[in-house]
């Protein structure tokens, strides 16, 4: 009897647990971006405005947030990152459109090859490409060198990740 009272109360202590969601006003799941969205060279002539982010529900033990955006369809063999902001403080909850890394935080070079937020640019007739937008709780301040590859940060997001959301949103040029 004791055992099913126990296991009756994890289930209900699960089931009120708070999980981390992002959200956001600019973007949505399975919706294409706006053209504020697209990368303003390569061919693209968009506004490069990183959208607005908010999240909520960071687990216990969180010590600061990462954002990574990334396009696994780009023609490359490993996909393509437009934004690794990592170390963001652990009392930032959310992110304005277009606006800059909060105090405390690290830009990491995106594949462009420069520091922030690189809008979507597929190349024309590719077909939709996604575009993940993940914000993870992390349950340490990262420690990388200001010139670390996309891999790499990758790699250190998720190694130290409590937690995850992401927004798929789509883009396409004709």
């Amino acid at each position: 009897m004791r055992h099913l009272i126990l296991a009756a109360l994890l289930a209900s202590n699960s089931a009120l647990a708070v999980s981390l969601t992002l959200s956001s006003t600019d973007i949505a799941n399975g919706k294409f971006m706006a053209k504020a969205q697209e990368f303003q060279g390569f061919g693209c002539s968009g506004g490069n405005q990183s959208p607005q982010l908010s999240w909520s529900g960071a687990p216990a033990g969180t010590a600061a947030f990462a954002i990574m955006v990334h396009d696994p369809d780009a023609p490359t063999g490993s996909g393509w990152w437009h934004w690794q902001l990592v170390n963001i403080p652990k009392d930032v909850t959310s992110i304005a459109a277009g606006a800059m890394a909060p105090a405390g935080s690290q830009q990491m070079n995106n594949d462009y090859g420069a520091k922030g937020f690189g809008g979507a640019c597929p190349p024309p007739k590719h077909g939709v490409h996604r575009y993940q937008f993940t914000v993870h709780a992390l349950s340490q301040k990262l420690e990388l060198p200001e010139n670390a590859s996309g891999a790499l940060t990758g790699y250190m997001v998720k190694a130290h990740s409590l937690a995850s959301s992401t927004i798929e949103a789509l883009y396409q040029r004709d």
